[in-house]
């Protein structure tokens, strides 16, 4: 036989329960961009392996007769441009989204993208001229596998950042609501984008 406000007393010692798992739920941080920055910063140092490998090479071993180091600038620089464009269209991308202009944010999506694959064009452009071949020496393998894995990169951003456009779509998973992915990706393609500016200097400048 039940007790006279047992049941009420149950009710509430749940209630309690509740409250507390809650409670706990809420106070547990979202740590995914941390954990995408930690990774980033252990690909990052990838890239200084790569920079520390170009850097000897190119000390080291010397060309053949004849040979020459000297890069063109104007197609390289070109592509600097395009990239630090597209972090400021991705930018505002960004901005457009908070502000819960999803088809604003789509648009500058788009030219992000579009600025990144012509990147990539350019890069192609480049490697049929440049005055040396990928097994030439070391220095040129270096060359090509330092610009290779950074436009690997530059590849899977764009592609990353079409899925966000699609996803953007009117009823799609990316809105002022769930920010993470366009976050994530805005993430990882100013870390591009960096890279890239560091690598300029180092294979272009020095």
């Amino acid at each position: 036989m039940s007790l006279p406000g047992a049941g009420a007393s149950q009710d509430t010692e749940a209630g309690h329960h509740d409250g507390a798992g809650h409670g706990g739920d809420e106070g547990h941080g979202d740590f995914r961009l941390f954990g995408l920055a930690t990774f980033l910063v252990a690909d990052g140092m990838t890239f200084a392996g790569f920079f520390a490998a170009y850097l000897t090479f190119r000390a080291v071993n010397p060309l053949a007769e004849g040979g020459n180091y000297e890069l063109e600038l104007v197609l390289p620089t070109l592509n600097t441009i395009l990239l630090l464009l597209s972090s400021v269209t991705f930018h505002r991308a960004a901005k457009a989204i908070h502000q819960d202009r999803t088809q604003a944010c789509r648009n500058w999506l788009l030219v992000t993208a579009a600025l990144g694959f012509t990147f990539l064009g350019g890069q192609m452009v480049e490697y049929f001229s440049l005055p040396f071949g990928l097994t030439d020496n070391l220095f040129a393998s270096t060359f090509y596998a330092i610009t290779g894995f950074h436009g690997l990169h530059v590849t899977l951003g764009g592609l990353m950042i079409l899925i966000i456009w699609w996803q953007s779509r009117q009823g799609g998973r990316v809105n002022r609501a769930n920010l993470f992915p366009l976050e994530a990706t805005e993430l990882y393609w100013h870390f591009v984008d960096g890279i890239w500016v560091v690598l300029y200097g180092i294979l272009y400048l020095l």
